[in-house]
């Protein structure tokens, strides 16, 4: 049985609703804000996309004016006539190189892109290309397009029924829900899982992430069961239940060791999470209070002298005296 590459996990951001963080932190402002600013950062990542998009498409297309009249200079005989193809021809040079720099920018564009964290705004909507889990399918390979198309439309069509599958316990009520939901069995789910799993964490509620995660590993071992088979995970969940079911101790050890490994990756990855967005929440805080010269009042404050180092007070009524 190999082993889960939880590399693929580490930019999966968690949701902004959850209920506890640190209890001095005002929760709901904290992850309002939160949310506000990914969006903002999202729409600006795509007003730039659009941008060079609309620059390359600019730069195409004074390219097909040059060349068009560069196509009708030619063959002309007049001095004028030279003169103006050369320029074209020197101009036509030029937007080249623009156009490959253009396609260069954008092509970094893309890398970034792909570099971005997944969360729950981007995982059932537009924009989410990206298998979350290592596990590849062996029917022919989808462009980015069919695979944005199919994971947005799966989640929005069965996000209910993947969090009923979550919250199941039973070997044999999550057996008989796939085969009667058997479209479940597939990497869209357990994408899905791990969503929920580091969201859970995130709200403190310990016991329902470790039952979420449970029902996580059960998808992938059957979608590494399917890899290994190199049949349809649709085709072979039946087999993973009646060999896990049937007290196969190697196998029972090896799920057992992957759940607790993803479990300790799921804490490790929302306690990293709630630090990152307190850390951000702090700072934009820090930042409106910043008056004349750059100075925070609040650190302004704390530097000022404990009162223990003043005079005593009868020092000034003998003073005053």
């Amino acid at each position: 049985m190999t082993t889960i590459d939880y590399s693929v996990w580490d930019h999966i951001e968690v949701s902004d609703d959850e209920d506890d963080t640190h209890p001095n932190i005002d929760t709901p402002s904290l992850f309002r804000w939160r949310h506000q600013a990914r969006v903002e950062r999202m729409e600006q990542f795509e007003k730039q996309g659009a941008e060079l998009e609309k620059g390359q498409a600019e730069c195409r297309r004074k390219l097909a004016e040059v060349q068009r009249r560069i196509r009708d200079l030619e063959g002309a005989g007049t001095d004028d006539a030279k003169a103006e193809l050369s320029r074209a021809k020197e101009e036509e040079k030029q937007l080249k190189k623009d156009e490959r720099g253009w396609e260069k920018k954008i092509e970094e564009h893309r890398r970034e892109e792909k570099k971005m964290p997944w969360n729950v705004d981007t995982l059932s909507k537009e924009g989410f290309s990206k298998s979350v889990l290592n596990v590849k399918p062996e029917t022919k390979e989808e462009t980015e397009e069919e695979k944005e198309q199919k994971h947005r439309t799966f989640v929005e069509k069965y996000e209910k029924q993947i969090k009923h599958f979550g919250m199941l316990r039973r070997w044999d009520d999550s057996q008989k829900y796939l085969s009667d939901n058997p479209h479940l069995v597939c990497e869209e789910t357990a994408n899905y899982l791990v969503i929920m799993c580091i969201d859970l964490e995130v709200e403190e509620k310990h016991a329902l992430m470790e039952q979420v995660a449970h029902q996580t590993i059960v998808m992938q071992f059957i979608l590494e069961l399917a890899k290994s088979l190199k049949v349809d995970p649709r085709g072979c969940f039946r087999q993973f239940f009646a060999k896990i079911k049937t007290a196969d101790q190697q196998y029972q050890d090896a799920f057992n060791d992957e759940l607790e490994s993803f479990k300790e990756r799921v804490r490790g990855r929302a306690k990293i999470r709630i630090e990152t967005a307190m850390k951000e929440y702090e700072e934009e805080e820090r930042q409106k209070r910043l008056g004349p010269g750059g100075l925070d009042p609040v650190e302004v404050y704390e530097s000022l002298p404990e009162v223990s180092s003043l005079p005593p007070f009868h020092f000034f009524i003998s003073a005053l005296v």
